[in-house]
């Protein structure tokens, strides 16, 4: 069964959801109807093109025998039933991502109460200059189900099409067959794909976007079609509507596609129109946007935290490759991570820990017991296989025979550039990127950065080897392990055991630790519950003052039966007087605004309703949630 028509239709899917978001939100129209409208002209539109698409090749299809044979072979039967366990944590767990909870799903929900996109009065800055690719794909889910249970589709069905992806791309690039064929199921096990693929962090999905562009393009160095370079076109400007940390990564499509730019002169109209449709789903609105509401400043870092962006180009080029490395090398299981995140900086060097501290955010250096989706990278598994396999190809025994590289697709001269192309764009990143965990937020980078790697002859030799096949099956168990062990959708009874030997060993540190991680996770989708209980049922807005790391989305719920207004503390009685009746407030962020309760109260004039003592992160521990009522 081929895999390119339904890569070809995740990115039309993924073109309507961002052109649909944006087009209605521009007419006051982000609701049902609009996007029944819209869904309704998107389906017309495709069966007037089918033509266009019905000739393309799809690839050999071999039937269901040539399947069941081919999941029969060990790693496709890894790759299937991490598969299948990723969709069980899908189904069984609400999203637990604490970014995507803070700002991702809690910004849609905004639209959506407003039936348009807006710039938003808050604190939480993340809510406003991010790009809104994910955003876009979430939202009409959001609407119809009125549910963020769905969500994790987002991630999982891109998911699903890595494999096919990744070997296309590096054999296309020059990779053997074999050592592709290896790679293709073991990449995606990347503890950061296995994790997000079940959740709705939006780091890995864009992976897809990016083999999709290289690959569509070194497709119309031999196919000569037009729609080929269209389908590039549209996956590379989805690539950068994810994530403005992927424009970078344009490099090596900006090669690829140079010479075949050309083509798109057999259908001018159709070119010009997709062009411009390109152009609407890519991170240029949110670039023009963000030049509107930040004096001029396309990327939005005027409103970012400091560290975010890069002071030192020099620190960033090492630094960030001590993290990459350090973050990728941390084992599944990491029991001293406490003790290393209290010590790391007193232990690291002066000549280390000094430029890092100037340059990257706070916490660079924060490292977690059990892998997350918001911090993994490829991981321990796959970064030690890795090593391996190039020291043993450079060491390989010289006797044998090299089997040849399938005929490359374009010319050399070409592909040598491509190869290198993602090294300076990860360059270009780490000279300009300050932001902790660039091991997570480089997913995309990874499938372009190893066939570079994995380029030499040695490697079809070494995937044979006895040895190597060993380590990849201990890479596959870990991949098991961390999957079944995470603490975004744990494959056991955590609690239900840790709670049990929390009785038997009180003063065990670890346990009291674990217990206390797998608990604030299970809370993760609806940290406030308690918080709302103290609001009146029939309330249709309620107000929310917190630092930029709170998250509201515990008062959305049920969805679209209540609006969110934030404010801030420096708002005046009046302003917020005339839109809310209700406001919930954080005691963390009063205390990090060095006042109390009891004087902001004071200078509000609203009445004390009630006080609920939740923990929303571990490291901030129980903290005081306030529910105050103005007077009309």
């Amino acid at each position: 069964m081929s895999f390119l028509p339904l890569v070809r239709l995740w990115i039309w899917v993924s073109v309507f959801a961002s052109a649909a978001g944006w087009t209605l939100s521009a007419l006051g129209q982000l609701n049902r109807a609009g996007y029944g409208i819209a869904l309704a002209v998107f389906i017309l539109l495709m069966w007037v093109a089918r033509r266009e698409w019905s000739g393309m090749p799809g690839g050999k299809n071999g039937g269901w025998a040539k399947i069941r044979r081919r999941f029969c072979r060990p790693l496709p039967l890894c790759f299937a039933a991490l598969a299948a366990l990723i969709l069980l944590g899908g189904v069984l767990y609400p999203p637990t991502s604490y970014t995507g909870l803070n700002y991702r799903e809690a910004r849609v929900l905004q639209w959506l109460s407003h039936d348009h996109w807006l710039w938003i009065h808050t604190a939480n800055y993340r809510m406003n200059d991010r790009a809104c690719g994910i955003e876009w794909l979430t939202a009409p889910l959001l609407l119809f189900t009125k549910s963020d249970r769905a969500l994790f589709l987002v991630n999982f069905l891109p998911f699903l099409l890595l494999p096919g992806l990744v070997y296309s791309v590096f054999t296309r690039l020059g990779v053997r067959a074999r050592a592709a064929w290896q790679w293709m199921w073991l990449l995606p096990t990347g503890y950061n794909f296995l994790l997000q693929a079940g959740g709705i962090s939006n780091d890995t999905f864009p992976a897809v976007y990016a083999l999709a562009a290289v690959d569509f393009a070194a497709r119309a160095w031999s196919s000569r079609r037009t729609a080929d370079v269209w389908h590039s076109l549209m996956a590379a400007a989805l690539l950068t509507g994810a994530k403005a940390s992927n424009l970078p990564l344009l490099l090596p499509w900006a090669i690829l596609i140079f010479a075949v730019l050309p083509l798109l002169r057999r259908k001018p109209v159709a070119s010009v129109v997709l062009v411009l449709l390109a152009a609407g789903v890519s991170f240029l609105p949110t670039a023009l946007l963000n030049m509107h509401y930040c004096n001029g400043d396309w990327s939005g870092l005027s409103i970012e935290r400091p560290g975010m962006e890069m002071k030192s180009p020099g620190v960033g080029v090492w630094g960030n490759a001590l993290l990459l490395a350090f973050n990728n090398l941390v084992p599944p299981l990491c029991p001293l991570a406490g003790w290393w995140n209290q010590n790391a900086l007193a232990i690291l060097p002066h000549l280390i820990a000094a430029p890092l501290r100037a340059n990257f955010e706070q916490g660079f250096e924060i490292i977690g017991e059990l892998q997350t989706e918001d911090w993994a990278g490829i991981g321990f598994g796959l970064s030690l296989l890795l090593i391996a396999s190039l020291i043993a190809a450079r060491f390989r025994h010289s006797g044998g025979a090299t089997l040849p590289a399938l005929r490359p697709v374009i010319p050399s001269a070409f592909c040598r550039l491509v190869l290198v192309a993602p090294w300076i764009a990860l360059l270009a990143y780490s000279m300009k990127s300050g932001m902790v965990t660039p091991q997570r937020l480089i997913a995309p980078y990874y499938p372009l950065l190893l066939p570079l790697l994995l380029m030499a002859p040695g490697q079809s030799h070494v995937v044979r080897r006895r040895s190597w096949r060993w380590l990849s099956v201990g890479v596959l168990l870990l991949a098991f392990v961390v999957l079944i062990l995470s603490p975004d959708r744990p494959l056991w009874p955590a609690k239900t055991i840790l709670s049990g030997l929390h009785e038997r060993y009180p003063d065990q540190r670890l346990i009291t630790r674990a217990l206390k991680v797998y608990t604030v996770y299970s809370q993760r989708n609806d940290p406030l519950a308690e918080v709302r209980a103290l609001l009146p049922r029939d309330l249709k807005t309620v107000g929310f003052i917190g630092t930029v790391d709170d998250t509201d989305i515990s008062l959305w719920r049920p969805f679209g039966e209540r609006r969110v207004e934030h404010f801030l503390l420096t708002d005046s009685p009046e302003e917020i007087c005339r839109q809310v009746r209700y406001v919930v407030v954080g005691g963390y962020h009063l205390h990090e605004q060095g006042t109390s309760f009891e004087a902001w109260l004071n200078r509000s004039g609203a009445e004390w309703v009630g006080t609920v003592h939740a923990m929303v992160k571990v490291n901030e521990g129980l903290q005081p949630w306030y529910v105050v009522r103005f007077k009309p």
